[in-house]
């Protein structure tokens, strides 16, 4: 089991929230996505290691942006 972490910008409702958890789940692995909404953080659960790239092209296309 590998845990990824990244902050997320612009997400400020469960709308948001289902929409990267939804897109990040379209990866292939991925067993769990759990988004704190206050701070940004989004942590995935996988089974193997998450390329920062692909996390950050799922967030894109639910409309949001990964940050540092």
């Amino acid at each position: 089991m590998s845990i990824s972490t990244v902050n997320v910008t612009g997400m400020t409702c469960g709308g948001c929230a289902t929409s990267v958890r939804t897109e990040i789940g379209r990866i292939s692995g991925v067993g769990s996505v759990t988004i704190d909404l206050a701070d940004g953080r989004v942590t995935v659960e996988s089974a193997s290691p998450i390329e920062r790239a692909d996390l950050a092209a799922a967030v894109a296309r639910a409309g949001y942006a990964v940050t540092d």
